[in-house]
């Protein structure tokens, strides 16, 4: 299981938010990309990257942080936010990212999910942010009437890089990640599976390890922001390993 750190961008700076609410910032570097050299430095395997005002605006919206961010990693990254359509995802990835993260517009249209990974296939991921089960878009605002079970089942046959599912009621939290929604999850789909929201303890790490079928990545960050766990205890975690 690949433990990934997270680097939110909003306003060019990385930040965390409470449950996706932009009113609960923290903030923590200006400076992005010496946030993602020391991630890397230290041995995250891969880093997602979000843009925070994309995600809220409709189109991506910190392109010079992440490109200076690209620029300067050599392990893969996996970015989101405000890729709604063809032209923006194949943007991302002439930047440098490994994977284009869709949600708001594949949740939206299923054609486009399919026309994206029919350009892309492989580079493509699904992010699903549910609450209670039930998808939501817009950068966490619109609740749809659509559960997450329903859509993963729906592309379980599509050319995805990944599905990543995100439990907003426990995002920032570090209560623990919604371990019965992703094995729900997992149970439908044969796209590789990332989990996201609430890891904030080795313990938990080992939870995700338990799940049957696995999950094959977990997204930790204000965890590791705030120093509740440490990037090496995680990966050790999920290595099986001790430190």
């Amino acid at each position: 299981m690949e433990i990934i750190p997270a680097v939110d961008l909003r306003g060019g700076r990385v930040v965390r938010l409470i449950q996706g609410d932009p009113s609960r910032e923290t903030r923590y570097s200006q400076d992005p990309a010496a946030v993602a050299r020391e991630w890397e430095r230290r041995g995250a395997p891969r880093l997602h990257l979000v843009d925070l005002d994309g995600a809220l605006l409709g189109s991506p919206a910190n392109q010079q942080a992440l490109r200076e961010i690209l620029r300067v990693i050599r392990i893969p990254a996996q970015v989101g936010g405000g890729l709604r359509s063809l032209e923006a995802v194949r943007a991302v990835l002439d930047l440098g990212a490994a994977v284009a993260i869709v949600g708001t517009a594949a949740i939206r249209d299923a054609g486009f999910l399919e026309a994206a990974c029919a350009a892309f296939p492989g580079r493509v991921a699904l992010g699903l942010d549910a609450r209670a089960g039930m998808l939501l878009t817009s950068g966490w605002v619109e609740v749809t009437v659509i559960r997450a079970t329903d859509l993963a089942r729906r592309v379980s046959d599509f050319p995805l890089a990944a599905i990543i599912y995100t439990d907003i009621q426990r995002d920032g939290m570090l209560e623990g990640p919604d371990l019965p929604g992703l094995a729900a999850m997992a149970a439908v789909t044969r796209v590789p599976l990332i989990a996201s929201g609430g890891i904030g303890s080795e313990r938990d790490i080992h939870a995700l390890k338990a799940l049957a079928p696995p999950v094959g990545g977990a997204i930790i960050g204000k965890a590791l922001y705030d120093g509740r766990l440490t990037l090496e205890a995680a990966l050790h975690a999920a290595a099986g390993t001790s430190c």
